[in-house]
């Protein structure tokens, strides 16, 4: 695999580290990693990947912040 264009969560502003980064990888995966910790990669298909995000849209995972 080569090396991935990491792109930072439009949420984590300007500053500081503390964000999610998402890449494509070279086959039809995603590739996802927490910027305090980059060694540190979990990977998933493109369709759980979108599964994920419209679910975090929908509101799907507001009651585990509570």
């Amino acid at each position: 695999m080569s090396e991935p264009s990491w792109q930072k969560s439009s949420f984590s502003g300007g500053g500081g580290n503390n964000c999610v980064e998402v890449a494509a990888d070279d086959g039809d995966g995603i590739a996802v990693r927490e910027s305090t910790d980059p060694g540190r990669v979990l990977t998933t298909d493109r369709a759980a990947f979108h599964a994920l995000l419209r679910g975090a849209k929908a509101g799907a995972f507001d009651r585990l912040a509570r």
